[in-house]
């Protein structure tokens, strides 16, 4: 399970939004081996004057955060901000300086969904990958 939320200035990230959620989520696929049907995003459309960002960023400034169940290896959580990275660079041209990631983990006990206890639902796809 994960949850995804992207944060960004009204008037730049509304016109890409459902671009950037095709990137996002063919990479959580790629990387964390996701099925097609489990998408999450949540878009936080922000008035320009209540994002503020770091010197040397653009309006195009976005944050990415990803909740999720522990249990990825290292090497699937860098894999997927690599390809986070280099895709939306790429595929919705935001530049690497305009991007930041931040995954947050925590157990399935702490997770609820579909009625159930994180730890106890079946899913039909892998955590530890």
């Amino acid at each position: 399970m994960a949850q995804i939320k992207i944060y960004g200035i009204r008037e730049k990230l509304a016109p890409i939004r459902e671009q950037l959620s095709e990137v996002i989520h063919t990479c959580v696929m790629e990387a964390l081996m996701f099925p097609p049907d489990k998408r999450a995003h949540r878009f936080f459309l922000m008035d320009k004057e209540n994002m503020l960002y770091p010197e040397g960023r653009t309006d195009a400034y976005t944050i990415i955060e990803i909740s999720m169940i522990e249990g990825r290896s290292i090497k699937a959580k860098k894999m997927l901000i690599r390809l986070l990275f280099d895709k939306i660079r790429d595929e919705v041209k935001i530049a690497h300086q305009d991007i930041e990631i931040s995954i947050q983990e925590s157990p399935a006990c702490n997770w609820g969904f579909r009625g159930m206890h994180g730890d106890e639902v079946k899913l039909n796809y892998k955590i530890n990958v």
